[in-house]
Parts: C-alpha cells; structure tokens; sequence
C-alpha cells in the first residue's frame, strides 16, 4: 500500500538506492543505516520509492534518482509502496467453525504410491502409463537375422579390428606378401651411453685392501685411507709427521731409521707428504 515518508533535512538520509530505469527494475531500498534519519523514518529494506519530492520514478534512471534526492535540502518527500507481511496457519475447525486460537499442525497427506520408500532394493525403472517397459522386437522371430543375434549372444566374439589393422596385421603374419615399396621397420633401441663403463676406477686401499670413498692419501704410487696412512710398527698416523719407504712398507722417522742406516757420510732426511 502506498504511503508518504518525510525525513527532516539536511543529507545524509541514511539509505541505499538500487534499479532504476537503466536496469529494467524499480528503484528500490537495500539498506538502512541503523541510528539514521530513514531509520528514524520506519524505512525498511525492500521498501519500492514510487516517487521522489513529487516525481515518479517510472521513468528515472539510477543517476537521476541520485540526483534527485541530492537535490533535497531541507526535506525529502519520499512515496513508496511496501509489500504486506501475511501470516497463514492452518485454522482449526471444531463444529463446523473455525476456532480463533488452536492451530492445526499436521501435515496434509500425500500420495506415496509412485515412490519407493525402502531400502537394499532394486531401482524401478521410469514408466509411462499405458506403456511396457520390455523391449519389443522389431526383426520377425523366423528370419536370419533374429537367429544370428539370438545365436551369437552367449558365445565368444572376436574383437573388431579396423581395415588398416587387418592390412598391417597380415603384412607382418606373411612378410613374403608385402608389397612392392613397403619395408619392414622396427623399433629404435637406445643403446647404452659408451662412457658409462668405462668411468674412473675406485682407488684401493695399500693398508686394508678395501676401495676408498671421499678422502684419499697417495704416497708415492700407494693409496691409503687418512686413518690408514700409519706406520707399519707403531700405528702412528703419519699426517704431517713424515713418511719414509722401506722395503715397500711405511714407516715413522723412528722405525725407519731403527730399520735402516744411511750410507757412511750421509744424513737421513725427514720427507713431509705434499699439502
């Protein structure tokens, strides 16, 4: 029912504007700031503005509405249309009348027979009345084509194969057959990289006999693990301490000169390992 709402100036009105006649749709209220002068108003979201200070909107854009109440002062005439709220419950009736207080809260009976309301069972098919729902055969029962379908259903069927297959597959069962400018091709083997065996030895220990990984110690043309490189009477790791050779083993400064003297009017020197 339409109705005449005045909100005392000056702007802000505290309301949003959605449609016009732009987008094909009336204008109409989506917001209300709460506290506002609409508010104050009794405007409520969904309330339709018929009017604006006296003119319609039937014709108003969006902008033009916006326009229109910017231009307000003082005051802002508003004339909109709000939806009735109807309640309905189901009345109770009692002699023939129906009774002021009393509700009826059950539910009206409906018809259950076309839906199965059970469970682990098998879904019905869809059937229209006055229609089978079993296939009907449309090849008479006498002719060869009812037999052959009827015949084949149960036994083993070849799979199908498309006429370039086929010729491919004779063309490799019966080489002899192929034709004139046709070869055999096969497929490519990748061949193993060259250089993959052929790759750099693991060094073995002179001491253990065991390969070495990660750190190594050459000595003259011997390998050792570091916690190998000892000397072969007191076990002394000879890491910046000094090797000596003799008769292919190493030993300490100490045992090797215990194990050997040098020549008359020479002096045995201390070799150190290269860094």
């Amino acid at each position: 029912m339409p109705q005449n709402v005045i909100l005392p100036g000056p702007a802000p009105w505290g309301f949003r504007l959605s449609g016009g006649i732009d987008f094909n749709q009336p204008l109409i209220i989506t917001r209300i700031t709460p506290g506002s002068k609409a508010a104050a108003a009794n405007l409520c979201p969904g309330d339709i503005i018929l009017a604006i200070d006296g003119f319609g909107t039937e014709t108003m854009t969006h902008a033009d509405a916006q326009d229109r109440i910017k231009a307000a002062s003082h005051q802002l005439c508003l004339k909109i249309d709000r939806a009735e709220t109807r309640l309905w419950s189901p009345q109770v009736t009692e002699d023939g009348k129906a009774h002021p207080f009393k509700i009826n809260l059950e539910s009206e009976p409906q018809d259950m027979n076309y839906f199965e309301h059970k469970h682990n069972i098998r879904p019905k098919s869809f059937i229209l009345p006055g229609r089978s729902s079993e296939p009907t055969a449309s090849v008479p029962a006498q002719s060869d084509v009812y037999r052959m379908l009827h015949d084949n259903r149960d036994g083993p069927t070849q799979p199908r194969q498309s006429g370039s297959f086929r010729v491919l597959q004779d063309l490799v069962d019966d080489p002899d057959d192929r034709p004139a400018g046709t070869r055999s091709v096969r497929a490519p083997v990748t061949k193993a990289h060259a250089g993959a065996g052929s790759g750099q030895k693991m060094p073995l220990c002179d001491k253990c006999g065991s390969g070495i990984i990660g750190a190594v110690v050459k000595a003259r043309d011997k390998y050792r693990h570091p916690e190998c490189f000892v000397c072969a009477d007191c076990n002394l790791n000879l890491k910046q301490k000094g090797y000596f050779f003799v008769e292919g083993q190493l030993y300490c400064e100490t045992h090797a000169r215990a194990r050997t003297s040098p020549p008359e009017g020479y002096d045995a020197i201390t070799i150190y390992p290269k860094a």
